[in-house]
């Protein structure tokens, strides 16, 4: 029986390895692609500046298929608000999830920084409060950008309720938000998005203000989706067990008990 024991802890750690590397490697992919083409399509060349209906369609379109991409890994989209808000990970899963976006959305404005030359280098199409906004207005239009976009994910993504196609619905709440948000702050969303290119050029002024907004929006959706609009079923213990990442291993150990169940039976 001793063998069957051993066989069995190494397939499950195996197993939930795997599962994890996958889902890091889709949330490192996912953002990285999504940065890309985004930052791309506002770059402000002198010859011709982006128009906002253009930086709006390219942060769009690539959307759904992001989602597709990460759908199996790490979840329906790759931003750390929807991370957040979603509860759906253990504390320790979460931290490397906002490591593996930040590292996605760090790589590819590095590659496109590579391949520019002159001033347009030192842009990079960076998130900043635009036409006179106070930073509490800036905060503000993160906050219910962000507020809009979680909350539509979460309801196409709804089991209890969801129809249609997930992937295009939040895309065209990405869509929405970007043709509002390019005149305040150039729409952010995602701390991922603005933290790679600020890093990349080296610029950090008012960046906490796209970290505060789209987190604070993300925290307020997942209270009005789960408590007021849908209440959740799950119960404060189980939450509880979530985010100290206890579930998890309990979980395992459950299964592992099964499996050892079965082959004594055998």
């Amino acid at each position: 029986m001793e063998p069957a024991t051993c066989c069995s802890g190494n397939r499950l750690a195996c197993t939930l390895w795997a599962a994890i590397s996958r889902a890091l490697f889709a949330e490192f992919l996912a953002t990285g692609l999504y940065v890309f083409f985004g930052v791309g399509s506002a770059m402000k060349w002198p010859s011709a500046l982006p128009s906002v209906l253009q930086t709006a369609i390219t942060f769009t379109w690539p959307r759904p298929w992001v989602v597709q991409i990460s759908w199996k890994g790490s979840g329906p989209t790759s931003t750390p608000p929807w991370t957040l808000a979603s509860r759906g990970l253990t504390h320790l899963s979460a931290e490397l999830c906002y490591v593996c976006s930040a590292g996605g959305a760090l790589r590819e404005p590095l590659c496109l920084r590579g391949s520019l030359q002159g001033d347009i280098r030192e842009t990079l199409a960076i998130n900043m409060v635009r036409n006179d906004a106070s930073t509490g207005q800036a905060v503000a239009v993160e906050l219910v950008l962000t507020l809009q976009l979680v909350l539509c994910v979460f309801a196409s993504t709804d089991s209890r309720q969801a129809s249609g196609s997930p992937a295009a619905i939040i895309g065209a709440s990405v869509a929405v938000g970007h043709l509002i948000g390019l005149y305040f702050t150039g729409c952010s969303m995602n701390p991922a998005r603005s933290f790679g290119p600020a890093v990349v050029v080296g610029k950090f002024t008012v960046h906490w203000i796209f970290w505060v907004g789209p987190l604070t929006g993300a925290v307020l959706a997942s209270f009005i989706y789960n408590f007021i609009l849908f209440p959740d079923t799950k119960t404060l213990a189980e939450r509880l067990t979530i985010f100290m990442g206890t579930r998890e291993t309990a979980a395992r150990a459950s299964s592992r008990d099964t499996e050892l169940s079965v082959c004594d039976t055998a």
